[in-house]
């Protein structure tokens, strides 16, 4: 998922460094997550006595309805501030802007409510490192069902991508209504990255690296491109899920640190090279 969101990020904001997290879908999700553990630690170092029974029970069903729900949901409301923010999704730079405001408004928060629970800080920051040792068939459903919604449409529409290759202009005088588009691509990304943090939280690297593979590999349409990205995020993920369970086994490393190193060393190295051939 998180290889297709940085294919349409990267595509749709003509920027080879974009990442799906851009939008304030991370730090939505965070602040979803705190808030729900905060509510919990709340109920739990209270008790039942002098806490009204219709305020406990509200809580306790936030606390029922889980970590997962709440970062899926996190992300989505991130994604609707900035676009509110942002007046929409027709002009691509005040877009970009509204997600940095509000992944910075969203994150300070959350540090607000970690220091008033700090008993939530624990599980926030094991969130922001990601993890798949949570992982089930549950959701490994939850992301292929994701996939096979978000994946077809994607190739339907990825034409408009090879035409926003050639500016706001060059679309235009192609016939495309490109505030609709872009606002159909902005929903593919929210839906892409909300699903892959609700599941594993924040696994950096995967989504802007797994792009970059493909494009240096083979040269096609953003079609192509965005399906190859797809698989190459998943086999990315994969690799650094095995390193992370073996290298310092039985203990299992967060495996957003390892794809944070990977991930870094090989945009680092890419850089290098092209430096030396400048």
């Amino acid at each position: 998922m998180l290889g297709l969101a940085g294919a349409i990020a990267q595509g749709l904001f003509r920027n080879p460094l974009a990442d799906p997290y851009l939008l304030g879908t991370a730090a939505g999700s965070s602040v979803a997550v705190v808030a729900v553990l905060a509510a919990t630690s709340m109920v739990i170092s209270q008790g039942s006595s002098g806490v009204d029974t219709a305020v406990s029970g509200s809580v306790h069903v936030l606390a029922d309805v889980g970590i997962v729900v709440a970062a899926f949901a996190g992300a989505l409301l991130g994604m609707a501030l900035t676009l509110s923010l942002a007046r929409g999704a027709r002009h691509t730079p005040r877009l970009l802007l509204a997600g940095v405001v509000v992944g910075v408004m969203l994150m300070a928060v959350g540090d607000l409510l970690t220091s008033a629970f700090p008993e939530a800080l624990r599980a926030r920051q094991g969130f922001l490192l990601g993890s798949t040792a949570y992982l089930g068939w549950a959701s490994v459903g939850w992301l292929a069902a994701g996939l096979l919604v978000a994946l077809p449409l994607a190739w339907r529409i990825a034409r408009v991508l090879d035409a926003l290759a050639l500016g706001d202009d060059g679309a235009l005088s192609l016939g495309l209504d490109l505030g609709r588009l872009r606002l159909v691509f902005v929903g593919l990304l929210a839906l892409a990255t909300g699903l892959a943090v609700s599941q594993a939280g924040l696994v950096a690297f995967v989504g802007l690296v797994a792009p970059h593979i493909v494009r240096r590999s083979v040269t096609a349409s953003h079609g192509v491109v965005l399906v190859a990205s797809a698989a190459t995020g998943g086999v990315l993920l994969l690799v650094a899920d095995l390193v992370a369970r073996t290298v310092a086994a039985p203990q299992e490393l967060p495996v957003g640190v390892l794809t944070a190193v990977i991930g870094g060393g090989y945009l680092l190295r890419l850089l290098q090279r092209r430096g030396g051939r400048s």
